[in-house]
């Protein structure tokens, strides 16, 4: 995959995280997107960021002391090698544990 496909993709990804979480109300996640960089601060103080790193051809997630490196697998699934674990599904899980928000990703 070259870069332009990778942007293409972690681009489209990053947009319906961002899209979809901003749907949830305010007072239980703020969202900030700065230089491609999504920010999610929970009501808990839970800090939640998630970048795409063109040269690893990867999104990273970094939540509550914990990182994720997940490879794009195909449309709308991104997994984590090394623990098996899916982008959106984990990301709706750490919300629900977190703050008791259910959130369809």
């Amino acid at each position: 995959m070259d870069d332009v496909a990778f942007d293409s993709i972690a681009h489209d990804e990053m947009s319906y995280l961002e899209d979809r979480l901003s749907e949830l109300d305010p007072d239980d996640v703020d969202l900030t997107v700065s230089s491609g960089v999504l920010r999610i601060d929970l009501r808990d103080g839970t800090k939640i960021v998630i970048n795409s790193h063109r040269a690893a051809r990867q999104i990273w997630m970094a939540a509550i002391a914990t990182a994720w490196h997940f490879d794009p697998v195909d449309e709308g699934r991104w997994l984590a090698t090394k623990t098996n674990e899916e982008l959106r599904p984990t990301l709706a899980r750490i919300l629900r544990e977190r703050i008791g928000v259910a959130v369809q990703l």
